[in-house]
């Protein structure tokens, strides 16, 4: 490998990097995301089982900041005690 391919590698590397580590492309475990919630790790799965809270499987189930952030604004005012029973507050 020649000095100008390293170079750009590295470039690219550097990118990446500096992409992930960007709050919008912040991954929280099912464990992060009970904290977040203030819930239990099986209600997190229940979420991503109802399919109402979006995860990706890297290793083990994660789900981005923006995906938890949308989750929050869409359901509020929502009771989500069942997440395959959806119900409006009253």
């Amino acid at each position: 490998m020649n000095n100008t391919t390293r170079f750009h590698n590295e470039n690219n590397c550097t990118s990446v990097q500096e992409s992930i580590q960007t709050t919008s492309n912040v991954l929280y475990t099912v464990k992060e995301v009970a904290q977040l919630l203030k819930t239990n790790i099986d209600y997190v799965h229940k979420l991503r089982k109802s399919r109402l809270l979006p995860f990706l499987k890297i290793g083990q189930y994660k789900v981005r900041k923006q995906s938890l952030e949308l989750f929050l604004e869409q359901y509020e005012g929502n009771d989500l005690t069942d997440p395959f029973n959806v119900k409006e507050l009253n």
